[in-house]
Protein backbone atom coordinates (compact mmCIF):
# COMPACT_ATOMS: atom_id res chain seq x y z
CA UNK A 1 0.00 0.00 0.00
CA UNK A 2 1.44 3.33 -0.39
CA UNK A 3 1.33 5.50 1.54
CA UNK A 4 1.15 9.93 1.95
CA UNK A 5 2.55 12.48 4.23
CA UNK A 6 0.46 14.92 5.79
CA UNK A 7 1.40 18.33 6.49
CA UNK A 8 2.08 17.50 9.91
CA UNK A 9 4.71 15.05 9.13
CA UNK A 10 2.32 11.53 9.55
CA UNK A 11 1.86 8.81 6.62
CA UNK A 12 -1.63 7.78 5.93
CA UNK A 13 -2.12 4.97 2.95
CA UNK A 14 -3.20 5.80 -0.10
CA UNK A 15 -6.34 3.72 0.13
CA UNK A 16 -9.01 3.37 3.21
CA UNK A 17 -11.87 0.99 3.85
CA UNK A 18 -14.79 3.50 4.43
CA UNK A 19 -17.55 1.82 7.09
CA UNK A 20 -20.52 4.45 5.79
CA UNK A 21 -23.52 2.39 6.33
CA UNK A 22 -22.14 -0.99 6.92
CA UNK A 23 -24.97 -1.50 10.54
CA UNK A 24 -23.40 -2.26 13.87
CA UNK A 25 -24.81 -5.76 14.19
CA UNK A 26 -21.55 -7.72 13.04
CA UNK A 27 -21.51 -6.87 9.67
CA UNK A 28 -19.18 -3.69 10.10
CA UNK A 29 -17.31 -6.00 12.23
CA UNK A 30 -17.12 -8.86 9.48
CA UNK A 31 -16.56 -6.33 6.41
CA UNK A 32 -13.55 -4.45 8.88
CA UNK A 33 -11.70 -8.15 9.39
CA UNK A 34 -12.25 -8.81 5.49
CA UNK A 35 -10.73 -5.76 4.54
CA UNK A 36 -7.89 -5.63 6.86
CA UNK A 37 -7.14 -9.50 5.74
CA UNK A 38 -7.55 -8.17 1.87
CA UNK A 39 -4.56 -5.69 3.09
CA UNK A 40 -6.07 -2.51 4.10
CA UNK A 41 -4.76 -1.01 6.78
CA UNK A 42 -6.73 2.74 6.96
CA UNK A 43 -10.09 2.21 8.03
CA UNK A 44 -12.72 5.04 8.21
CA UNK A 45 -15.67 5.47 10.59
CA UNK A 46 -17.35 8.19 12.44
CA UNK A 47 -19.37 9.07 15.07
CA UNK A 48 -22.77 9.57 13.07
CA UNK A 49 -21.94 5.69 11.51
CA UNK A 50 -22.98 4.19 14.88
CA UNK A 51 -19.99 1.60 14.08
CA UNK A 52 -17.33 2.48 15.69
CA UNK A 53 -17.85 -0.28 18.53
CA UNK A 54 -17.53 -2.71 16.08
CA UNK A 55 -14.24 -1.00 13.79
CA UNK A 56 -12.57 -0.43 17.36
CA UNK A 57 -13.14 -4.32 18.24
CA UNK A 58 -12.33 -5.62 14.48
CA UNK A 59 -8.79 -3.55 14.51
CA UNK A 60 -8.37 -5.03 18.13
CA UNK A 61 -9.49 -8.56 17.27
CA UNK A 62 -7.25 -8.50 14.14
CA UNK A 63 -3.74 -9.54 15.37
CA UNK A 64 -2.20 -6.78 13.37
CA UNK A 65 -0.01 -4.33 15.52
CA UNK A 66 -2.20 -0.99 16.50
CA UNK A 67 0.82 1.00 14.94
CA UNK A 68 0.53 -0.74 11.08
CA UNK A 69 -3.33 0.79 11.42
CA UNK A 70 -4.65 3.86 10.52
CA UNK A 71 -8.21 4.60 11.96
CA UNK A 72 -10.12 7.56 11.24
CA UNK A 73 -13.02 9.07 13.08
CA UNK A 74 -15.53 12.12 12.91
CA UNK A 75 -17.06 14.39 15.23
CA UNK A 76 -20.89 14.83 14.83
CA UNK A 77 -23.06 18.06 15.08
CA UNK A 78 -24.00 17.48 18.31
CA UNK A 79 -20.61 17.73 19.34
CA UNK A 80 -19.67 21.12 18.27
CA UNK A 81 -18.36 23.53 20.43
CA UNK A 82 -15.12 23.40 22.94
CA UNK A 83 -16.61 22.00 25.82
CA UNK A 84 -18.70 19.63 23.80
CA UNK A 85 -16.01 18.70 21.40
CA UNK A 86 -13.98 17.19 24.25
CA UNK A 87 -16.87 15.28 24.99
CA UNK A 88 -17.14 14.08 21.71
CA UNK A 89 -13.59 13.32 21.17
CA UNK A 90 -13.65 10.88 24.76
CA UNK A 91 -16.44 9.39 23.10
CA UNK A 92 -15.41 8.17 19.78
CA UNK A 93 -11.98 6.66 21.70
CA UNK A 94 -14.19 5.26 24.41
CA UNK A 95 -16.56 3.36 21.60
CA UNK A 96 -13.81 2.73 19.88
CA UNK A 97 -11.57 0.94 22.33
CA UNK A 98 -8.56 2.87 21.54
CA UNK A 99 -5.88 4.29 23.04
CA UNK A 100 -5.46 6.88 20.16
CA UNK A 101 -7.71 8.00 16.66
CA UNK A 102 -4.98 8.68 13.72
CA UNK A 103 -7.53 11.13 12.37
CA UNK A 104 -10.54 13.13 13.52
CA UNK A 105 -12.34 14.87 11.48
CA UNK A 106 -15.13 17.82 11.73
CA UNK A 107 -18.02 16.03 9.88
CA UNK A 108 -20.16 18.62 9.17
CA UNK A 109 -19.01 22.06 8.65
CA UNK A 110 -21.67 23.79 10.42
CA UNK A 111 -21.85 26.03 13.87
CA UNK A 112 -19.39 26.32 16.30
CA UNK A 113 -16.76 24.66 14.30
CA UNK A 114 -13.69 26.87 15.95
CA UNK A 115 -15.01 25.29 19.47
CA UNK A 116 -14.65 21.71 18.55
CA UNK A 117 -11.28 22.57 16.56
CA UNK A 118 -9.45 24.20 19.55
CA UNK A 119 -11.09 20.73 21.22
CA UNK A 120 -9.62 18.62 19.00
CA UNK A 121 -6.26 20.75 18.83
CA UNK A 122 -6.01 20.44 22.37
CA UNK A 123 -6.38 16.44 21.79
CA UNK A 124 -3.77 16.25 19.52
CA UNK A 125 -1.45 18.22 21.40
CA UNK A 126 -1.97 15.37 24.24
CA UNK A 127 -1.51 12.34 21.63
CA UNK A 128 -4.80 11.26 21.83
CA UNK A 129 -5.27 12.51 17.96
CA UNK A 130 -2.19 12.24 15.68
CA UNK A 131 -3.82 14.44 12.92
CA UNK A 132 -6.81 16.66 12.51
CA UNK A 133 -8.70 17.60 9.49
CA UNK A 134 -11.92 18.75 8.19
CA UNK A 135 -14.88 16.99 5.70
CA UNK A 136 -17.34 18.15 3.20
CA UNK A 137 -15.40 21.82 3.23
CA UNK A 138 -16.43 24.28 0.07
CA UNK A 139 -14.41 27.34 -0.90
CA UNK A 140 -17.13 28.95 0.95
CA UNK A 141 -16.99 27.39 3.93
CA UNK A 142 -13.23 27.30 3.95
CA UNK A 143 -12.84 30.82 3.75
CA UNK A 144 -15.26 31.26 6.97
CA UNK A 145 -13.91 28.81 9.33
CA UNK A 146 -9.88 27.77 8.51
CA UNK A 147 -8.82 31.36 8.79
CA UNK A 148 -9.72 31.27 12.62
CA UNK A 149 -8.17 27.58 13.04
CA UNK A 150 -4.34 27.89 14.63
CA UNK A 151 -3.64 24.71 13.28
CA UNK A 152 -3.91 23.81 9.74
CA UNK A 153 -6.24 20.96 8.74
CA UNK A 154 -3.98 17.80 7.71
CA UNK A 155 -7.14 17.05 5.37
CA UNK A 156 -10.30 17.51 3.62
CA UNK A 157 -12.63 14.35 3.61
CA UNK A 158 -14.26 15.85 0.32
CA UNK A 159 -17.13 13.86 -2.69
CA UNK A 160 -14.76 13.31 -5.42
CA UNK A 161 -14.20 11.31 -8.44
CA UNK A 162 -13.76 11.56 -12.02
CA UNK A 163 -17.06 13.66 -12.69
CA UNK A 164 -16.14 15.43 -9.65
CA UNK A 165 -12.97 17.15 -9.26
CA UNK A 166 -13.76 20.10 -6.74
CA UNK A 167 -11.14 22.13 -8.12
CA UNK A 168 -11.75 25.17 -6.68
CA UNK A 169 -11.32 23.90 -3.09
CA UNK A 170 -8.10 21.98 -3.89
CA UNK A 171 -6.57 25.00 -5.11
CA UNK A 172 -7.07 26.76 -1.46
CA UNK A 173 -6.25 23.88 -0.16
CA UNK A 174 -2.86 23.17 -1.74
CA UNK A 175 -1.87 26.23 -0.30
CA UNK A 176 -0.99 24.39 3.05
CA UNK A 177 -0.70 20.89 1.28
CA UNK A 178 -3.84 19.96 3.07
CA UNK A 179 -4.84 16.59 1.27
CA UNK A 180 -8.24 15.29 0.04
CA UNK A 181 -9.78 12.53 0.64
CA UNK A 182 -12.70 11.02 -1.58
CA UNK A 183 -16.11 10.22 -0.41
CA UNK A 184 -17.92 8.16 -3.30
CA UNK A 185 -14.98 7.77 -5.22
CA UNK A 186 -16.75 5.31 -7.38
CA UNK A 187 -19.68 7.94 -7.81
CA UNK A 188 -21.64 5.92 -5.52
CA UNK A 189 -22.46 3.45 -8.20
CA UNK A 190 -23.31 5.82 -10.93
CA UNK A 191 -23.75 4.01 -13.90
CA UNK A 192 -22.95 6.93 -16.08
CA UNK A 193 -19.48 7.37 -14.34
CA UNK A 194 -18.93 3.36 -14.11
CA UNK A 195 -20.07 3.06 -17.94
CA UNK A 196 -18.37 5.99 -19.27
CA UNK A 197 -16.74 4.97 -22.55
CA UNK A 198 -13.02 6.32 -21.08
CA UNK A 199 -13.18 4.61 -18.42
CA UNK A 200 -14.51 1.15 -20.16
CA UNK A 201 -11.82 1.77 -22.71
CA UNK A 202 -9.15 2.24 -19.71
CA UNK A 203 -10.68 -0.74 -17.98
CA UNK A 204 -10.26 -3.37 -20.78
CA UNK A 205 -6.80 -2.20 -21.39
CA UNK A 206 -5.59 -2.96 -18.03
CA UNK A 207 -7.56 -5.53 -17.58
CA UNK A 208 -9.46 -3.94 -14.54
CA UNK A 209 -12.83 -2.94 -13.69
CA UNK A 210 -14.61 0.91 -13.95
CA UNK A 211 -13.90 1.27 -10.42
CA UNK A 212 -10.56 0.14 -10.30
CA UNK A 213 -9.26 2.86 -12.66
CA UNK A 214 -11.61 5.65 -10.89
CA UNK A 215 -9.59 4.74 -7.99
CA UNK A 216 -6.07 4.85 -9.79
CA UNK A 217 -7.04 8.01 -10.78
CA UNK A 218 -7.34 8.99 -7.60
CA UNK A 219 -4.26 7.32 -6.36
CA UNK A 220 -1.94 9.04 -9.49
CA UNK A 221 -4.17 12.23 -8.28
CA UNK A 222 -2.64 12.27 -4.78
CA UNK A 223 -6.21 11.97 -3.60
CA UNK A 224 -6.78 9.79 -0.77
CA UNK A 225 -9.73 7.02 -2.07
CA UNK A 226 -11.80 5.42 0.89
CA UNK A 227 -14.39 2.73 -1.10
CA UNK A 228 -16.66 1.07 0.77
CA UNK A 229 -17.98 -2.27 -0.28
CA UNK A 230 -19.71 -4.90 2.33
CA UNK A 231 -18.39 -7.50 -0.50
CA UNK A 232 -15.48 -9.83 0.38
CA UNK A 233 -14.26 -9.70 -3.27
CA UNK A 234 -15.29 -6.41 -4.04
CA UNK A 235 -13.25 -5.31 -0.87
CA UNK A 236 -9.85 -6.91 -2.31
CA UNK A 237 -10.16 -5.58 -6.23
CA UNK A 238 -11.16 -1.90 -4.88
CA UNK A 239 -7.26 -1.67 -3.47
CA UNK A 240 -5.79 -4.10 -6.26
CA UNK A 241 -4.91 -1.01 -8.44
CA UNK A 242 -0.89 -0.73 -7.80
CA UNK A 243 0.09 -3.13 -10.28
CA UNK A 244 -0.27 -0.45 -12.83
CA UNK A 245 -0.19 2.83 -13.99
CA UNK A 246 -2.13 5.63 -16.08
CA UNK A 247 -0.22 7.71 -18.48
CA UNK A 248 -0.56 11.22 -18.82
CA UNK A 249 -2.45 11.24 -21.76
CA UNK A 250 -5.25 9.09 -20.11
CA UNK A 251 -5.24 11.08 -17.18
CA UNK A 252 -5.70 13.85 -19.27
CA UNK A 253 -8.53 12.32 -20.67
CA UNK A 254 -10.16 11.37 -17.16
CA UNK A 255 -9.33 15.43 -16.01
CA UNK A 256 -11.76 15.85 -19.33
CA UNK A 257 -14.57 14.09 -17.65
CA UNK A 258 -15.28 16.95 -14.82
CA UNK A 259 -18.61 18.07 -14.64
CA UNK A 260 -17.80 20.68 -11.54
CA UNK A 261 -21.10 18.87 -10.31
CA UNK A 262 -21.19 17.11 -6.89
CA UNK A 263 -24.28 14.99 -5.61
CA UNK A 264 -24.17 17.04 -2.40
CA UNK A 265 -23.88 20.84 -1.73
CA UNK A 266 -22.48 21.84 1.76
CA UNK A 267 -23.40 25.26 0.51
CA UNK A 268 -27.39 24.88 0.33
CA UNK A 269 -29.18 27.02 2.65
CA UNK A 270 -30.38 24.94 5.60
CA UNK A 271 -28.23 21.88 5.31
CA UNK A 272 -26.75 22.25 8.71
CA UNK A 273 -30.14 22.20 10.33
CA UNK A 274 -31.31 19.30 8.38
CA UNK A 275 -28.06 16.98 9.43
CA UNK A 276 -28.28 17.89 13.05
CA UNK A 277 -31.59 16.42 13.20
CA UNK A 278 -31.05 13.64 10.86
CA UNK A 279 -28.61 11.69 13.22
CA UNK A 280 -28.65 11.83 17.09
CA UNK A 281 -25.35 11.04 18.68
CA UNK A 282 -25.14 9.58 22.17
CA UNK A 283 -22.59 10.69 24.38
Amino acid sequence: MEMIKLNDGVEIPAIGFGVYMIPNDGSAYKAVREALDAGYRHIDTAAAYFNEEEVGKAVRDSGIPREEIFVTSKLWLSHYGYERGKVGIESSLKKLGLDYIDLYLIHQPYGDVPGAWKAMEEAKAEGRIRSIGVSNMTPKIWNSFVPQFATKPSVNQIEFNPFTQQKEIRRLMAEYDVKAEAWYPMGHGNAELLNNPVIARLAEKYGKNAGQICIRFEVQEGVIALPKSANPERIRTNADVFDFELTEEEMEELYALDTGKSSHDPDAEGVGEMLLNAFVVED
